[in-house]
């Protein structure tokens, strides 16, 4: 069996998944994909899990496509497409959809080298920071590919159209100094503190928030905010916290808010979801 390429730990609610490739400088493969896709589709299920870290071994986290095997490892050979299924449709159940479905908030601690792939991972993830060395870089017009896993749909979202079209159409790497500017991370910390900030940031969550009203904030979020007016997310906002008001979570909140105390949330999100969730399928 292969070593895994994504490891895992869960301590307290947060779920820190590492790219474990360090000797490749954690080079994306196929492998690594559906690790990170059952990765987080296990963190999905798992009302244990709060908040999903992740960050790569070693100094970089993932130097791109690992792109040993030439020219053929970008779809025109099963055996060493990057991507899976050379040929097939895509099926829908990648690391991106894994990622993006999740109901659980991510954090992307970016610990040197993120580029192609390595960073395009990051875009379906709700936060990112950045070690002060680490490298970016959407490279795939200098590769003769245009943007993959998403990232024409995600970038833009993030970082505003005209920064989306000036890296991707460059394919330059830039710094973290650059990233921050441009809306890509939120921080730059030095190489050490780094994962503490992002267990900052990850404990604020858990110690402070429902864990049912998170997860359908972030589908709130993601799924809605390109509609041409409010008027679906009205739709729904209204009738779900209708629905969440009646229950045992808001009579917590409240609770602890009058009380001066931290709440213990009852709710999980394996069961306890509203029953507009989810919108998307369930019209």
């Amino acid at each position: 069996m292969s070593p895994e390429q994504v490891t895992s730990t869960l301590a307290d609610g947060v779920l820190t998944l590492t790219l474990n490739r360090p000797d490749k400088l954690n080079a994306y493969t196929a492998q690594m994909g559906r690790e990170l896709a059952a990765a987080f589709r296990r963190a999905d299920a798992d009302d244990a899990v709060r908040v999903v870290v992740v960050t790569g071994a070693g100094k970089h986290f993932c130097a791109g496509a690992d792109i040993s095997g030439g020219a053929d490892s970008f779809g025109s050979n099963p055996a060493t497409d990057l991507f899976g299924d050379a040929g097939k449709p895509r099926q829908g159940g990648g690391f991106i959809e894994a990622i993006f479905d999740c109901r659980k908030p991510s954090i992307a601690a970016i610990n040197g080298a993120a580029v192609g792939v390595g960073l395009t991972l990051t875009l379906p993830m709700d936060i990112r920071i950045a070690a002060a060395g680490a490298k970016f870089g959407f490279v795939f017009t200098r590769r003769g590919l245009v943007p993959e896993a998403a990232s024409a749909w995600f970038l833009p979202r993030i970082v505003g159209l005209p920064q989306a079209l000036r890296w991707c159409y460059s394919g330059r790497v830039f710094d973290a100094a650059e990233a921050l500017r441009g809306g890509l991370v939120e921080s730059v910390e030095t190489p050490e503190d780094l994962l503490p900030k992002a267990m900052e940031i990850a404990r604020e969550i858990v110690d402070n928030t429902a864990p049912v009203a998170t997860a359908v904030t972030r589908q709130l979020l993601w799924r809605l905010t390109a509609d041409p007016s409010p008027a679906r997310v009205l739709e729904l906002d209204g009738p779900m916290n209708i629905t969440l008001g009646a229950g045992a979570d808001v009579r917590e909140g409240v609770a602890a808010f009058l009380e001066k105390r931290s709440p213990v949330f009852p709710g999980k999100v394996s069961t306890d979801m509203p029953p507009q969730y989810p919108w998307w399928t369930n019209p």
